[in-house]
């Protein structure tokens, strides 16, 4: 979700700026690419991970 929410956010700033073009997907494109980099982030701050079963 991380990597996900990290190219989305990438790809929309640069529509939204001009050196890229993705129609009238920028904007969703930015929005969702910062709900989904948040929520990875908040997913690899939380989980706990140990190698007991």
């Amino acid at each position: 979700m991380t990597v996900g929410g990290a190219i989305a956010l990438i790809l929309g700033t640069l529509s939204a700026f001009g050196s890229l073009a993705l129609g009238a997907g920028q904007w969703p494109s930015i929005i969702l690419g910062v709900i989904f980099f948040f929520a990875g982030i908040s997913l690899i701050k939380y989980r706990k991970d140990t190698d007991q079963v």
